[in-house]
């Protein structure tokens, strides 16, 4: 069976008119309605024919990613506002990777959850690239082969626990802290814009052409350094403009061609 390969939206969701409302595949069409896959599209997902009303159900994350790798300053003028905030260096000269883990997963519209340990929680509103087929050593010239789609995340840290640990893992690591969605889109402009708003207003804005290194430069890096699996994700590095959040907040990130992934903010106990 082979991967659905024309250009589509995806996404992961459950529905009244489910089984115990059990997670799906789907594909979103133009007017909201959702096609069920009967499977991971990444891993040949076929359409079954049965169709729900998108507006009834629930969207989900939109992949359940082996693992969540991240890229650090991979927007120029983001280095140089880490390097003001926090005196680190500017761009790297290759690319800086991290890990989040699979539990700080978060869906559009849930809480993004104001961890007791911090004092200072960042929004950092990203591209997030999604692995379509197993990937180790691969080239630039055809890392994108290797790539299933495009979705939106926001890379959650808490910046005061980043500066005081000397490493992220603590700061990038809390559940929630990795908001993605709302869809997988398989085709997307190297120039598309991007956005994040707090509260509606804007507080960053880029074009993803700005990256340091594009989505096949990255892929082809972390590939040399771990196999990706279908379905793993990456997070691309954040422009500037990051900024604190505090409970009752509500942070959105807009990518063309993808649509908006928005989480309130809410205080942990």
């Amino acid at each position: 069976m082979e991967i659905l390969s024309r250009p589509m939206r995806t996404v992961r969701f459950c529905h009244p008119q489910l089984p115990e409302c059990a997670p799906h595949y789907g594909l979103l069409h133009p007017a909201g309605a959702i096609e069920r896959l009967d499977g991971a599209p990444w891993l040949g997902g076929q359409p079954t024919g049965a169709w729900f009303d998108g507006t009834q159900g629930q969207l989900l994350a939109p992949c359940l990613p082996g693992k969540i790798v991240c890229v650090g300053k991979n927007y120029r003028d983001h280095a140089a506002e880490m390097a003001q905030l926090r005196g680190d260096t500017g761009v790297p000269p290759e690319p800086l990777i991290f890990l989040k883990p699979p539990s700080a997963l978060a869906a559009p519209g849930e809480p993004i959850i104001y961890p007791p340990q911090s004092q200072r929680v960042d929004y950092e509103g990203e591209l997030a690239l999604v692995i379509g087929r197993p990937c180790r050593r691969v080239p630039v010239a055809h890392a994108l082969d290797y790539l299933f789609g495009y979705t939106a995340a926001n890379d959650v840290t808490a910046r005061d626990l980043q500066g005081k640990d000397k490493q992220w893992t603590r700061a990038k690591g809390f559940d929630s802290f990795c908001p993605l969605g709302p869809v997988i889109a398989t085709e997307l402009a190297s120039d598309a814009h991007l956005s994040t708003t707090l509260n509606g207003k804007t507080v960053q804005a880029s074009s993803l052409d700005q990256m340091v290194f594009p989505p096949a430069v990255l892929i082809s890096y972390i590939s040399a350094v771990m196999t990706l699996q279908p379905g793993d994700v990456i997070l691309t590095g954040t422009p500037a403009g990051i900024g604190p959040m505090q409970p009752g907040d509500q942070v959105g990130v807009t990518i063309d061609g993808i649509g908006t992934l928005t989480n309130p903010v809410v205080r942990g106990l």
